[in-house]
């Protein structure tokens, strides 16, 4: 994420990502036409997916784990019939010769997967098995025994049948929740075989398609408009926090690591938890607020 030269650059950016692009590419490039010092995404798509990837730079790197640990939203498209070693388009046929579930097949199964599941992810993935990426050793032939996972599933529905043997669907769920395995199962379940044509994330943390931009749109300004006129404050990843608004010598404080008095503010329920603090409109830190003080957790200065 860092680099040694370039521009103090900060705030988000939220790039719709193109497919056959990964995460890092996109970094990187993103990088390069802002010019920046440091930069950072939030949950890795692979270059078959497509979507809201969050680009933190500068001072916002701070705050990716905040946007990785969120919920997340998917839309993806099933093709029914066969399986895949990747569970998507880019891997080989392992299973063919499945059948079509009925639209009430598919609707009467999906409740089985809300809540708690166990998932065991596709080699096929970015875990790391024994120091290396398991997709490493999966394109050398080697076997990979891949651990199960539990993840939450918040909701999961049903969008629309399409043609050519396809269906659309919509998941909410946690982090570390692998789609492909999820079409691969919900097919399995169904006594049929199936695999992802088209995968799209929709929700990333705060962050969504609304606040999207386009990569093509990002390399035309390069040359015209401010692009930093683009990127979305600090404090936007954090809606669902509670703000404290103070003045300079309190912001000066937190900033050189120093806690305040929770006398000073109207923090009575907010006890054991944390929130983001501001001043004059800008986040200065995300503090935890505890009976007797109110300490920093991240310090945020967007003067450097």
């Amino acid at each position: 994420m860092r680099h040694k030269k370039g521009n103090a650059v900060n705030g988000w950016l939220i790039i719709d990502k193109p497919r056959d692009m990964g995460s890092t590419q996109v970094v990187n490039l993103t990088r390069r036409l802002f010019n920046a010092k440091k930069n950072g995404h939030c949950g890795t798509l692979d270059p078959f997916a497509t979507g809201v990837l969050p680009i933190a730079f500068g001072e916002a790197t701070k705050l990716i784990p905040y946007v990785t640990d969120g919920a997340k939203e998917y839309e993806f498209i099933i093709k029914w019939g066969c399986e895949t070693d990747s569970g998507d388009t880019e891997g080989t046929v392992t299973e063919s010769g499945g059948r079509v579930p009925t639209r009430d097949e598919i609707l009467q199964i999906l409740p089985s997967f809300w809540g708690t599941i166990t998932q065991v992810p596709p080699a096929y993935s970015a875990i790391k098995i024994n120091g290396q990426r398991a997709y490493d050793l999966a394109r050398r032939g080697e076997e990979v025994d891949m651990p199960s996972r539990q993840v939450e599933i918040y909701s999961l529905e049903l969008l629309e049948e399409l043609s050519a043997n396809r269906a659309k669907f919509r998941v909410g769920c946690s982090k570390g929740t692998y789609i492909r395995t999820l079409g691969r199962d919900i097919a399995r379940r169904l006594g049929t075989f199936g695999y992802l044509e088209e995968l799209r994330r929709t929700k990333c943390g705060n962050f969504d398609l609304s606040q999207k931009i386009l990569l093509e749109n990002i390399k035309n300004m390069e040359y015209g408009e401010d692009l930093e006129e683009v990127l979305l404050p600090l404090i936007t990843c954090l809606r669902d926090i509670a703000v404290i608004a103070v003045g300079e010598v309190e912001a000066t404080k937190l900033r050189q690591g120093q806690g305040l008095s929770p006398k000073m503010f109207d923090v009575s329920n907010l006890i054991g938890k944390e929130a983001a603090v501001t001043y004059d409109g800008q986040l200065v830190a995300i503090v935890r607020i505890e009976e007797r003080k109110i300490s920093p957790v991240r310090v945020f200065n967007l003067n450097k």
